[in-house]
């Protein structure tokens, strides 16, 4: 079986699916696997490595027409631009596994199915224990968590640290972390390293131990959250009634933080608005607000997606997308853990491909196979009739 690994065609995208160590991994397992010529560069990994690992170098047309399953980190769905150009090389039969933004991107799934390729999105791995090494959400919030404080860090017009100088007592940043998922949780991880004041809110209440195992407080509000989180541990959509109480609430809290760090969003809905304009008011002159919802919409009722605000009393709004790729070399380390693995629950034990649909695993990740979209929640999700298996 012939594994192929083209260079990622998205705008800015620095990752690439597949480092140099997986490669050797796939290799003994008697996979033969072709690269695109500089596909892993701006990730920090040379040609030379994914040749020493034993992988072959090849042009990016080679890679789609003779590769059976293709490894991406943005699959067409979630390569707008640039990504119909792949879908018009994909043939009947063979594999395609990336992100691919099924949920939303009804255009590209519809072009997939066309193909006859079979295609999954590794978003829609269940949140099984079987499958935490699969998890490229996670991996890829701990990026984004981690990078969110540093872009606060370097906004901000104050120090996060308590320092006591020969020149006064420097107090410490006061930071909120809105949303105590896996990047939440690293933004917080991240923030208390650097000496800052934290706070958190998440409308789970079940998160609350983690936040506080981290040395953070936990931020109570006097609203009744539910039954606010899903069967795999995602914060559920909540009607707008909640929500505007959430935000009048929230915004006593705001006013008082120098950094808000916003990671709330719920798969395949627009991101929650959290932080309302008058919130933002609020604030005092040099704080700064970083929006990781930004490519949903925002968290922020200010926010322009990946793009830089500075409103009329002097605070940043910060709208980073793909925060990810901006750690590329890391990020891809994790990204090729995850998909490897995945991969490796798609062969049998004659390393020949096999669609178990048995496996829950590949059954709720896959997206079209056979000419047809294959996954009933992509399909409700698109307004597509939905496809028995």
């Amino acid at each position: 079986m012939r594994i192929g690994v083209p260079k990622e065609s998205s705008s800015g995208e620095a990752r690439v699916a597949l480092v140099p160590a997986q490669v050797a991994q796939l290799a003994k397992l008697k996979f033969e696997v072709v690269v695109e010529t500089g596909a892993g560069v701006s990730a920090g990994f040379l040609d030379g490595e994914y040749e020493q690992a034993g992988a072959r170098l090849v042009p990016r047309a080679e890679v789609f027409d003779t590769a059976d399953v293709l490894l991406q980190v943005r699959g067409p769905g979630a390569n707008p631009a640039a990504g119909p150009a792949d879908v018009a090389r994909l043939r009947k039969g063979q594999v395609l596994i990336g992100t691919n933004e099924p949920l939303t991107a009804r255009e590209a799934v519809q072009a997939m199915a066309a193909t006859g390729a079979t295609t999954f999105a590794l978003e829609l791995v269940p949140r099984i224990t079987r499958a935490q090494s699969m998890d490229v959400l996670s991996s890829m919030a701990t990026v984004a968590g981690y990078k969110a404080v540093l872009l606060a860090a370097s906004y901000a017009t104050r120090m996060f640290p308590m320092l006591m100088t020969a020149a006064g007592t420097l107090a410490p940043a006061k930071v909120l972390v809105i949303g105590a998922g896996v990047a939440g949780l690293q933004a917080i991880a991240t923030a208390k390293r650097l000496g800052a004041k934290v706070e958190a809110y998440d409308v789970r209440a079940a998160v609350k131990e983690q936040i506080q195992s981290l040395g953070a407080k936990f931020v109570e509000l006097p609203i009744d959250t539910g039954d606010a989180q899903d069967r795999g541990g995602y914060a559920k959509a909540l009607d707008e009634a909640f929500y505007r109480r959430q935000r009048e609430l929230l915004a006593d809290v705001i006013s008082t933080c120098d950094v808000v760090i916003s990671t709330a969003a719920v798969p395949g809905k627009p991101a929650p608005l959290l932080v309302t304009a008058d919130a933002v008011r609020r604030m005092a002159s040099g704080s700064v607000v970083v929006d990781l919802a930004a490519e949903r919409g925002g968290n922020c009722e200010l926010t322009k997606p990946d793009d830089v605000v500075v409103t009329g009393n002097g605070v940043t709004i910060l709208g980073p997308m793909n925060l990810a790729a901006s750690v590329p070399r890391h990020a891809s380390q994790m990204y090729s853990r995850n998909i490897v693995t995945f991969l490796q629950a798609l062969v049998d034990k004659e390393g020949r491909l096999s669609i178990n649909l048995e496996d829950e695993v590949v059954r709720e990740s896959l997206v079209t196979h056979e000419g047809r979209v294959a996954n009933p929640r992509v399909a409700e999700a698109l307004g597509l009739a939905v496809a028995a298996h």
